[in-house]
């Protein structure tokens, strides 16, 4: 199967266009508090390096298509996402669209279609995703010290110790959403549920009013407010990620009262300002977004 005649959406757009369009609506919706969008820029990752890294990405997720092995695809989409002068824009979101993309080329785009994928995935899978902290810097909570052997920032370093091991992909994820913290991290705990939150997010897309990019914005906020974003906590602390997630919901409260997103805009600059970047709220849905445009969401 080629990448132009790749598996296709509803509305006909292929898988891997599909995938794309959903990185780059996810970057394009504003305003998306503490996070990158057309209206915001940090002070060294700006919305041009998302719409570079989600055209970079573009080969490793038609290799997911084709059967390619999930680790290799994504270790080429993480490649390819880091051709720009930004660093680490959509790591996270291609972790989630990987088997996502996986699933909808094999018409299993379900909870439990993508729970086959992630259960199926192998050592060599692992192998691959440690590969891949080596093209970006990629924040991540220290392991516990039983486990720094399998710090993922060890990249290759690691590769003896996962064969030896014999821990697959999806071994690692359940072992980092397990791993007692605070607050778990948010992607890897995705990949052992179903990808329960993604799926919700995406029906929420669907029930949405206005264009899909207000709709993204409106469901951002209600996904940071419902859960405190690992992002966060890893760069700031369990309590920063809890009172940020307050604040959303605060904000979202008053968002419904007045039909309107200015007190969201405002929450915007402020995160940006206190360096407040909920990232992994933003994979999530760079995730629904997928979901969503893939059962025929319209633009």
């Amino acid at each position: 199967m080629t990448d132009s005649n790749d598996a296709k959406t509803k509305i006909g757009r292929t898988v891997v266009d599909t995938a794309q369009l959903a990185l780059l609506l996810e970057v394009s919706g504003t305003p998306k508090p503490g996070n990158v969008d057309r209206h915001r820029d940090l002070t060294d990752l700006r919305f041009e390096h998302f719409l570079a890294g989600a055209v970079g990405a573009r080969a490793g997720l038609a290799m997911a298509t084709r059967g390619e092995p999930i680790g290799t695809s994504f270790e080429r989409a993480v490649a390819g996402m880091a051709r720009q002068r930004g660093g680490n824009t959509q790591f996270g979101c291609l972790l989630l669209l990987v088997p996502l993309v996986r699933a909808a080329a094999t018409d299993s785009l379900t909870p439990d279609g993508v729970r086959q994928v992630v259960e199926a995935t192998t050592v060599e899978d692992a192998v691959d995703f440690y590969c891949a902290f080596e093209h970006v810097a990629v924040a991540v909570a220290d392991p516990p010290a039983d486990a720094v052997a399998l710090d993922v920032r060890r990249g290759s370093d690691a590769v003896s110790t996962l064969r030896e091991r014999e821990l697959t992909l999806y071994d690692i994820m359940a072992l980092s959403a397990t791993r007692e913290a605070e607050i778990a991290d948010g992607n890897a705990r995705l990949w052992t549920s179903g990808f329960d939150r993604a799926f919700d997010a995406a029906d929420a897309l669907f029930d949405g009013d206005g264009s899909v990019l207000d709709r993204t914005a409106r469901v951002f906020l209600d996904c940071l407010a419902a859960e405190p974003d690992s992002l966060i906590a890893t760069t700031h602390g369990a309590a920063v990620a809890r009172e940020v997630s307050q604040r959303a919901e605060r904000v979202a409260a008053d968002c419904d009262a007045t039909g309107e997103l200015a007190a969201a805009e405002a929450l915007a600059e402020e995160f940006v300002a206190a360096g407040y970047n909920p990232g992994t709220t933003a994979d999530l849905l760079a995730a629904a977004l997928f979901i969503a445009l893939h059962r025929g969401l319209e633009l």
